[in-house]
């Protein structure tokens, strides 16, 4: 076995690294911390408008039209969006255009304008990645370099948007590759993340909050954390649930983009098609509860879904968690901008309220576990959302730490990632260790395509 000696050249030399990425990540985060609070500032705007003028909704396929003509005109590469700044991380190029950034906000702000269902998570990275990009063009940046601070802009965007630090730090290394994470980003992902949230945080954006109460009757002293065996249980085969309905989440998504590329020649035509379809289905539900963003219920109309109320019971229907997959499916996979992330939020948050019921679990705690673990699954990012569950729900749950409610999210947001297979939101995601060394499986993978039935 090789000695390893101190090397006082080794820690000078890390200590200019965290010299030099103070000096680039402070500024950077703040910036991107900034420009993610205008974004989440006029979100708000947006969505609290197309509540009060529920008839913008017929002006969605126009709103699709618009975006469309936008980045046919003026998108180019940037119409690949998250995909394009996973891709140049694993090449190390600087082929992320700073126009991704305002192009991405505007046409995000289009689409929940009238209603389309679509997330944010995809704005707040390609946000962060844009501007890392080409500060990382200014400053002449090695290629090594420029792949480092790429990650930190997702990071700094990603911390901003849902204002969870920790959880973007593992979740920008850990989704460029199943399997397989690198730590050579993680301190310039530690400054950009904390910065871009905080700054974020002082222009005076909050985030929504969830509790769950059915936590306290759980706690245990600190020192002995008791699992309840039978409970446990439930979590696994709820997260089994969690993770076949994040592939089909994954797997529409791209079959309906797929589908309007063969079928619809002009790109620019495609979103307005989307927003055709989307009108559609809320004629057919006749409910709009599955529109836009879906963190709260739109007050303009009572008893509606939203993430907040998949926490209570009742507050879910037995298919809200479809609902919410296919209008968001249709929204995104036909060309509108958002992203997926807190749809699937909602996703799992109203699955999670059906699976409690189903299997007598406290419809409050499966709807927390919901949430993070099909995000898991669709993003193959376990070891992130179990973070996010500890960051989003344990300041407002004292009892949280010492009721074995992270083994509970450890277990559903793995048992999610196993069984998502190989399926991903991100199509620019690499596999870096397979899930699996079933011969026909590493063969299907090697030719960059799924195993035949």
């Amino acid at each position: 076995m090789t000695s390893r000696h101190w090397d006082y050249q080794e820690h000078l030399h890390l200590c200019l690294f965290v010299l030099k990425w103070l000096v680039i990540g402070l500024p950077m985060g703040a910036v991107v911390g900034s420009a993610i609070a205008l974004f989440l500032w006029s979100l708000d705007e947006a969505t609290a408008l197309f509540w009060q003028n529920p008839g913008l909704l017929y002006f969605l396929p126009v709103a699709g039209l618009l975006s469309g003509l936008m980045y046919h005109f003026f998108g180019g590469v940037a119409e690949r969006g998250n995909n394009l700044v996973i891709q140049q991380i694993h090449d190390a190029g600087h082929g992320v255009p700073l126009r991704m950034g305002p192009l991405v906000l505007l046409g995000t702000l289009i689409t929940h304008l009238c209603g389309g269902s679509a997330g944010r998570e995809g704005t707040a990275v390609q946000i962060g990645g844009s501007f890392a990009a080409a500060l990382g063009r200014w400053l002449r940046l090695e290629p090594e370099d420029t792949r480092i601070i790429l990650i930190a802009g997702m990071a700094a965007g990603f911390s901003a948007v849902f204002g969870t630090p920790l959880t973007a730090v593992i979740f920008s290394i850990e989704v460029l590759a199943i399997g397989r994470m690198g730590y050579q980003a993680v301190i310039p992902c530690v400054i950009a993340s904390v910065i871009g949230d905080q700054v974020c945080a002082s222009w005076g954006v909050g985030h929504v909050h969830y509790f769950v109460q059915s936590i306290a009757p759980l706690a245990t002293p600190p020192e002995a954390i008791t699992l309840d065996w039978l409970l446990t249980g439930k979590v696994a085969v709820a997260a089994i649930a969690f993770g076949l309905v994040s592939v089909l989440f994954a797997e529409l998504t791209h079959a309906i983009n797929h589908v309007f590329r063969r079928t619809i020649r002009h790109p620019w035509l495609r979103p307005a098609v989307g927003g055709l379809l989307v009108i559609g289905l809320v004629w057919l539900l006749g409910a709009r509860d599955y529109l836009g963003l879906g963190v709260i219920s739109n007050p303009a109309v009572p008893g509606s879904v939203s993430i907040s109320t998949c926490f209570l019971v009742g507050g879910a229907g037995l298919f809200s968690w479809w609902w919410k997959l296919l209008f968001t499916a249709v929204t995104v996979g036909s060309g509108f901008k958002g992203g997926e992330v807190t749809p699937l939020f909602f996703i799992g948050a109203a699955l999670g309220n059906v699976c409690g019921q189903l299997l007598g679990v406290p419809v409050d705690l499966m709807a927390a576990l919901g949430f993070v673990a099909v995000f898991a699954g669709a993003t193959n990012t376990p070891l992130a959302c179990t973070i996010m569950a500890i960051e989003l729900f344990a300041p407002f749950n004292g009892a949280l730490l010492s009721s074995g409610f992270v083994v509970y999210a450890t277990i559903a947001c793995f048992f999610s990632y196993i069984f998502s297979g190989h399926s991903t939101i991100y199509s620019a995601q690499q596999i870096g260790v397979p899930k699996t060394l079933h011969r026909r499986v590493l063969r299907a993978l090697k030719n960059d395509m799924p195993p035949a039935p």
